[in-house]
């Protein structure tokens, strides 16, 4: 659903603040405008202190027991306005008289929320700008908030089209420029996500603008239902839909996944489709020999953990989670908790310094940091705040990790090679070098481990899997699967 069509279902009252839904609030007073008001607050944490919001927001609107309309008006105004971020960054460059770098940081996201709403809802603009300005001035106090209302005006002067024609660069002589400011995405990442889907300036981009397009759209909510623990039917009724794909998704439609039942029991979880699907691929592999033992080396916090440890304890297997910060080491262990024959045991472990000796596994699992260039649906602000020195920072790591986990595993074992990215130098640069580098490996092809899903095959003679939001309506995860040779 985009996001013009989410604010008609929210449609404010004159005045734009939306009416309360049923029933008794909880927590503390209100401000006169709780959902902008939390809204700034968000995206101020996320401009000067890295937050992020799907971990931000929600805590915030518990914290201050805001619910119903005003809980989704919240949910709007943050995720869209990061979304769309860089469209509007453009044009407040052409309503602010110096350069908008210079800009007070607590005035910034003011502006950039009132653009929002201007341009990309159905909120009145003389709502919007009053509204902004009233929280500006509260937050930021009169004189400044005389300056937000000066800019705002003149950034009500066009509808976003109009504004389009006058900030965009000519699609035809720029059209990663062009993409950039109007699809609301750095140029390097428009480039790269173009180069991952194979495609060249001059072709007119058409299939990497449907994927920004997807970038900006609000992503379902997927959750997994642990095998062994809880079925898809279960979730059914609570209100959720099966998925395309996996046998153990189901998207939930609205409503907070908190208050489902099998999610509060750790029976099911929040899970993206192709999270659990490139884990189901997994423990597809034949493992050519004994099966009794896994290990998910960089494990937190803990998704695909929970499904393995549940998968393993279908059959006689246990599950290794393996995770270097503690704290994270907690959240996986909460996520294999009560997996099916205690399946799952979770160590503090630094997996390019291994806790364990090489040839111990059957399955490995590395699924590795990375940029998360593939999750940008659901991280938006992730976009902004990553460059290209992250992947060089990066790709040492990811080339160490996937080295330690062929030796973890023994011979005619299974490794799976996992990222949230689609970038091709933390993906199949790094499996080529792999295998440039090593004699006891044999690339797999992985989407033959997937069937039920179109349109995976990528990279070489199509061995790897890469899902895409545009096509899949998942995350961009790639896969890629090996054999470690025996003697």
């Amino acid at each position: 659903m985009s996001e013009q069509s989410r604010s008609r279902q929210q449609r404010p009252r004159k005045g734009g603040r939306p009416r309360q839904g049923g029933g008794q609030r909880s927590g503390p007073p209100q401000p006169r405008d709780p959902a902008r008001r939390v809204a700034y607050d968000v995206l101020r944490a996320v401009e000067q202190r890295d937050a992020y919001a799907n971990l931000l927001l929600p805590s915030l609107l518990n914290e201050r027991g805001i619910h119903g309309r005003d809980a989704a008006l919240a949910t709007e105004l943050t995720y869209g306005t990061l979304r769309r971020q860089g469209t509007y960054d453009a044009i407040l460059e052409t309503c602010v008289d110096r350069s908008l770098s210079s800009v007070d940081e607590e005035v910034l996201p003011l502006l950039r929320l009132g653009s929002h709403q201007l341009l990309s809802t159905n909120i009145p603009p003389h709502a919007a700008v009053s509204e902004t300005v009233d929280l500006a001035r509260r937050v930021v106090g009169h004189h400044r908030g005389r300056f937000v209302n000066a800019i705002l005006r003149k950034v009500s002067a066009r509808d976003l089209e109009a504004w389009t024609e006058v900030i965009a660069p000519d699609r035809e002589r720029d059209p990663s420029g062009y993409l950039s400011v109007v699809r609301s995405h750095p140029r390097w990442v428009v480039k790269e996500l173009a180069r991952a889907l194979g495609e060249r300036s001059k072709d007119g981009l058409v299939r990497t603008e449907e994927l920004l397009i997807a970038h900006n759209e609000r992503p379902k909510v997927t959750l997994v239902a642990k095998p062994g623990r809880a079925k898809v039917a279960d979730l059914e009724e609570s209100g959720a839909v099966p998925a395309r794909y996996s046998p153990f998704a189901a998207h939930l439609p609205e409503g907070d996944p908190g208050a489902i039942r099998e999610v509060r029991q750790n029976r099911a979880a929040v899970q993206d489709e192709a999270s659990q699907l490139v884990a189901l691929a997994l423990s597809r592999v034949d493992a050519h020999g004994s099966d009794g033992l896994w290990l998910d080396m960089c494990a937190g916090p803990g998704g695909k953990a929970g499904l393995l440890a549940s998968l393993a304890g279908q059959g006689t297997a246990r599950l290794v989670a393996s995770e270097l910060q503690p704290a994270r080491a907690g959240l996986v262990a909460n996520a294999v908790r009560r997996a099916p024959r205690d399946a799952g045991r979770v160590i503090a472990a630094d997996g390019t310094r291994p806790a364990w000796k090489p040839g111990s596994f059957d399955r490995v699992l590395a699924d590795v940091p990375c940029t998360g260039l593939g999750a940008l649906r659901r991280r938006p602000e992730s976009r902004w705040r990553r460059g290209p020195e992250d992947v060089a920072r990066l790709a040492p790591l990811q080339h160490e990790l996937l080295t330690r986990a062929v030796e973890a595993a023994r011979p005619g074992g299974v490794v799976a090679y996992v990222t949230c990215s689609p970038h091709l130098d933390e993906t199949d640069v790094i499996v080529r070098r792999v295998l440039g580098e090593r004699g006891d490996l044999e690339l797999l092809r992985a989407p033959d481990y997937l069937d039920e899903v179109p349109d995976l095959a990528a990279g070489p003679e199509g061995r790897y899997v890469q899902f895409w939001p545009h096509v899949h309506g998942t995350d961009a995860m790639f896969l890629a699967l090996f054999r470690k040779k025996s003697d």
